[in-house]
């Protein structure tokens, strides 16, 4: 089993090109092909965590999200965000969330604290 480095986005490609082809096969667990699969999978994990970042979602967008996700209203939102009127405003961007809402929007919804406490247009380090 020869594996190298993966240094370019050719590599890359090329990488992922033969992780589909190994999981198309479904290889067992510590056999060649599946040694092979899990050492590709771990390094283009490394490359993408480092070149291909994701940003992570304005806090105002993943509330929306999670809303159509979950087939929420505003009504679903008042006892984590407070009266419909501040429901609207928080979702038209007008009233920034407070540290309680972002608590209970957590606990309610499971969005990512981290996500909620980012303002709107501020990336992750």
């Amino acid at each position: 089993m020869e594996i190298t480095p993966i240094r370019t986005e050719e590599d890359y490609r090329a990488s992922l090109r033969t992780v589909s082809a190994l999981v198309d096969q479904d290889p067992e667990p510590d056999t060649p092909d599946g040694d092979r699969l899990e050492v590709l999978s771990t390094l283009i994990e490394a490359y993408e965590r480092k070149h291909h970042t994701i940003d992570m979602p304005d806090p105002v967008e993943a509330i929306k999200f999670r809303m159509e996700q979950s087939g929420l209203s505003v009504k679903d939102l008042e006892p984590m965000i407070g009266q419909p009127n501040r429901v609207y405003e928080v979702l038209n961007r007008k009233r920034p969330l407070t540290l309680r809402m972002i608590r209970n929007l957590h606990q309610g919804l499971g969005i990512s604290a981290q996500v909620l406490i980012m303002d709107a247009g501020q990336t992750a380090a």
